[in-house]
């Protein structure tokens, strides 16, 4: 059967290493690395673990959108609007920074590591200075979607007859994706898309038996004109996030959290961010509460 459709093939397939981000965060950079810089429209997704005191205190975000989705433990945050929240297992936090975001975010425990992905999506230059906003969705709004010996949660995009609850302002699929042994994953990706996955646990083979793939390990899938992926597994079982969306096509000129289309914006960025204007008027001075969680084990969020 799978010879009569069009099967989507591996390109790359490397296992990332694991670096210090934030305030002594682990993270493995799954892409926007020395082995892919970035996979139009994704700039960037880490698989993190942290604890206090360590977490990624007050960091100023414009021009993308982060998703965060926790596996395990806690994520507090709070932004310099007073918008704030906790994340725990099978949470996810949609944000779009816009013209500009200031925030923090910090685990929950001194004892139990805070794991999960955070991904960036570049917005299309039209979008780079819209409002900043939220989607918080609790895991139990999370579609799961389920065929035979597959589990899919249905982050963003649709699977398995399941739509997501996500808007996203560039077409995108987010799956998380856990198959038993010996089961078999289809899942469509428009032609037309860049696609990805990184496999968290177990092991499995990306395009039908062709390459395998283990765990920490990210697979770059080719673009070209087929749009059907077959995912695999033996005698272990897996589970990995599967991510595709429309690229782009832009120009992308960065700098840290800053994610513009030209020179001119990025130089108006880090002006705008030290004088406070243009949607950093709360940023001068503003100092979150859960930067304090590093500090006191007493504190209280």
């Amino acid at each position: 059967m799978n010879q009569q459709k069009s099967l989507k093939i591996v390109q790359k397939v490397f296992s990332p290493k694991e670096i210090s981000e934030g305030v002594d965060a682990k993270v493995r950079r799954i892409i926007g690395n020395n082995e892919v810089v970035r996979i139009d429209p994704f700039l960037m997704l880490d698989h993190f673990s942290v604890k206090l005191p360590g977490g990624f205190p007050d960091h100023p975000h414009r021009g993308f959108e982060t998703v965060t989705y926790m596996l395990e433990g806690q994520i507090h945050h709070q932004d310099f609007k007073d918008n704030k929240g906790s994340l725990g297992p099978g949470d996810l936090q949609w944000m779009t920074a816009g013209k500009g975001i200031v925030h923090a975010e910090m685990p929950g425990s001194y004892e139990e590591e805070s794991v999960g992905f955070q991904l960036w999506i570049n917005l299309a230059s039209k979008d780079k200075f819209c409002n900043p906003e939220y989607q918080e969705i609790p895991r139990e709004k999370v579609p799961i979607a389920k065929n035979e010996n597959v589990t899919v949660k249905v982050i963003a995009g649709e699977s398995l007859g399941m739509k997501g609850p996500i808007f996203a302002r560039t077409p995108a699929l987010y799956l998380d994706v856990e198959m038993g042994p010996n089961a078999t994953f289809e899942q469509n990706i428009p032609k037309e898309w860049n696609a990805f996955g990184y496999v968290y646990k177990g092991e499995a083979f990306f395009g039908g038996k062709q390459t395998k793939v283990g765990k920490n390990t990210t697979v770059i899938l080719k673009k070209d004109d087929n749009d059907t992926l077959i995912v695999e597994t033996k005698g272990e079982s897996a589970k990995f996030i599967l991510i595709a969306g429309l690229p782009m096509n832009e120009s992308v000129v960065s700098y840290g959290p800053f994610v513009l289309s030209t020179e001119k914006q990025l130089t108006q960025t880090f002006e705008d961010y030290q004088f406070g204007k243009n949607g950093f008027e709360n940023a001068p001075g503003w100092q979150s509460e859960i930067r304090k969680l590093a500090k006191s084990k007493s504190f209280v969020f």
